[in-house]
């Protein structure tokens, strides 16, 4: 993995926001320590990144239409500090259309993500589903994650964690008191997103000082608007025998399973960066 600077506010030893980011204008932000990454202290974690940029599209171009599903691709490290973020319409409709959003540092992008809305409709008479559902939050132990991840993102987290936890399968839970940009309210979706990267480090399989194992992507489907607050996580984590692994999870709010993640994995042996 390429050494990124760390530039995150407070890096420095100087006071920052209770706040994963800081807004320069209307596309530019700053990064500050607590969007800091697991794997190296110049990088944000993907988790409150891809918030960051699911609330930009939510706060620029905002829509009746629900958020079915978005899908966010990580095209390299991503570096701390300031950043852009640009989003676009590519597919208006009246029902149904697909937006994307891309972060930039400089003329590189490092995240990109597309995300589809839906039109809104009365299907409670045929809802339902076939997901596991959650302990309560108050029945699940609490579990402090910086005993295993390092960066000033694990470390905002409050976790609670299932006692039938084993390497690549865990129920958890997670929040964190702090909103996305110092001074502003988290869009509905984007809340709750900001925390769905986790996953991959929710249940570990091998242990990170000896297995590489970053997501390139993650993928998000919603099946409604989430309530804010917790969000629950059933989660396997898989390995194949050439490289290449996977996380799945379906996602919980207080009211219940709402949809699913998956992240692909590059998985390496011998390159542990925790």
């Amino acid at each position: 993995m390429p050494e990124a600077p760390n530039e995150h506010l407070g890096h420095d030893g100087a006071a920052y926001p209770d706040s994963y980011y800081v807004r320069l204008s209307e596309n530019r932000l700053v990064s500050t320590l607590h969007s800091q990454g697991a794997w190296q202290p110049g990088e944000q974690h993907l988790a409150p990144a891809s918030g960051m940029v699911l609330a930009e599209i939510e706060r620029r171009l905002p829509s009746d239409k629900l958020i079915s599903r978005v899908t966010f691709d990580v095209l390299g490290v991503i570096h701390s500090g300031e950043f852009t973020i640009d989003v676009d319409v590519i597919r208006p409709g009246r029902t149904i259309e697909l937006v994307e959003a891309r972060m930039r540092h400089g003329e590189r992008t490092s995240v990109t993500a597309r995300v589809w809305r839906l039109q809104a409709s009365a299907t409670e008479s045929v809802a339902g589903d076939e997901w596991p559902t959650l302990p309560p939050v108050s029945e699940v132990p609490e579990i402090p994650f910086t005993n295993r991840w390092g960066g000033g993102y694990i470390a905002s987290l409050e976790g609670r964690q299932g006692a039938d936890a084993h390497p690549g399968y865990a129920r958890s839970w997670v929040r964190s008191p702090y909103p996305l940009v110092d001074g502003e309210i988290d869009p509905p979706t984007a809340a709750f997103v900001k925390f769905v990267d986790t996953a991959n480090g929710l249940a570990v399989r091998e242990d990170p000082k000896t297995t590489f194992f970053p997501n390139v992507d993650l993928s998000i489907h919603l099946t409604r608007v989430p309530e804010p607050g917790w969000v629950g996580f059933d989660t396997k984590v898989a390995f194949g025998p050439t490289g290449l692994g996977q996380t799945t999870s379906v996602l919980s709010d207080v009211d219940g399973p709402i949809g699913t993640a998956v992240q692909s994995l590059t998985v390496r042996r011998g390159q542990g960066a925790v």
